[in-house]
């Protein structure tokens, strides 16, 4: 049973359904004609299969969640989240349509359909973008941000290191999700298309370096200087001037992941592999960037909290230590009821046809996101009333928050 709305103006978007993404959908289990109109709700009991209802749920939920209190700590004076929130969103609907539509925009000629998501509770675009699709940017992109802001890592380091971080952070949590999903069809990818080559199993390689570390980078460089620096520094920003930030934010961080990527956009027209290797080296910067910066303002940190005692103002976000160990606690379940499949994939199939991720990779990934939920526990604050220090991002908030 589903439920449909649809838009007279948009009525014809059926006829920008390129033949890669029809064949894509058809793959999944669904055409062009059957996908819907701008909004169409389905049977949540009625998907592909049990882990679609419990991906939407556990990210939407996290969005939300993560929404609210982000507009609870603006009103308490500090915008951060709320600006994070829709700059993540922003960027979104900046990216994601012509993503989708290409000749309605175009760029048909340039760019073909790279994926196709498969149909959710709740789509929009006629099955092109799930709900929770939207929510997972602000969501991913909180759970990063906040875990690297808790640590410091910022008033130490500068927005450069400390938006390195937050890439670093942000691949480890997202490759969890991207490395299964087309093994459990939450997605399926072209694997023709120049633009996602190299794969790196079932993932393409520009996937796992650009929209897991590249682009959260970006946003977060962008966050921070636009806004986190400033009310660190104890600014009042209006409410006007804040929503032109977050425009600019969403604006400038589209424009940064066009920009980080350029070493491996233009020396990769010498080969595929000459692309792959540039991009590996690219997330290895990254990390070695990101590492011993996590690494030495935990350690920094803890010693401060054993010699110093619990006194010290430190920012806790709370909310984002649980959620985070939660969405970890889901994948880990979602990727142990996918192993009998993965482990009998021939070359790299599953019976059912589907592709299998990288499970190397993403033990490695578990571990990083596990270390960085671990890091920021020890350090959260156990109760007393919330104080702040100027000029800094160490902050204690409550433990609502």
């Amino acid at each position: 049973m589903t439920s449909t709305l649809m838009a007279p103006t948009l009525k014809d978007a059926a006829d920008h359904c390129a033949a890669t993404f029809d064949q894509l959908a058809k793959s999944l289990g669904f055409s062009c004609d059957t996908a819907g109109g701008v909004v169409e709700v389905r049977n949540p009991f009625a998907l592909e299969n049990w882990t679609l209802p419990v991906l939407e749920t556990t990210v939407i939920l996290g969005s939300v969640l993560a929404l609210i209190l982000a507009v609870v700590r603006a009103r308490r004076g500090d915008p951060t989240n709320l600006v994070l929130w829709f700059g993540a969103t922003a960027y979104l609907f900046v990216i994601e349509p012509p993503l989708y539509f290409p000749a309605a925009f175009g760029i048909s000629g340039h760019v073909d359909t790279m994926f196709a998501h498969n149909v959710f509770t709740v789509d929009f675009l006629w099955g092109r973008l799930p709900l929770y699709i939207v929510a997972i940017y602000p969501f991913m992109a909180t759970l990063a941000y906040e875990i690297v802001r808790m640590l410091g890592v910022f008033g130490r380091y500068g927005a450069l290191v400390g938006a390195a971080c937050v890439g670093f952070v942000h691949h480890a949590f997202y490759e969890i999700f991207d490395q299964i999903g087309p093994q459990l069809r939450w997605w399926e990818w072209s694997t023709s298309n120049p633009l996602n080559q190299p794969m790196f199993d079932s993932v393409p390689l520009p996937s796992v370096v650009v929209f897991a570390a590249l682009w959260p980078m970006s946003l977060a460089y962008c966050v921070y200087r636009f806004v986190g620096k400033r009310v660190d520094a104890g600014e009042q920003l209006p409410g006007l001037e804040l929503v032109w930030r977050t425009v600019v934010i969403g604006l400038l961080a589209s424009l940064g992941t066009f920009i980080l990527p350029l070493p491996a956009t233009v020396l990769g027209m010498a080969g595929t592999t000459v692309r792959g290797i540039v991009y590996a080296l690219e997330l290895v910067v990254v990390a070695v960037v990101a590492i011993p910066a996590l690494y030495r303002q935990w350690s920094r940190l803890r010693h401060s909290l054993s010699t110093e005692g619990d006194d010290e103002p430190r920012y806790t976000n709370r909310f984002v230590i649980a959620y985070s160990a939660l969405y970890l606690v889901v994948m880990a379940v979602l990727w142990a009821t996918a192993l009998p499949d993965f482990f009998g994939a021939t070359h790299g199939v599953t019976r059912n046809g589907d592709p299998i991720g990288n499970l190397w990779y993403t033990l490695a990934c578990f571990v990083v996101a596990i270390a960085c939920v671990g890091a920021v526990f020890t350090l959260a604050r156990r109760g007393g009333e919330p104080h702040a220090t100027r000029g800094s991002d160490i902050r204690v908030e409550p433990t609502k928050a």
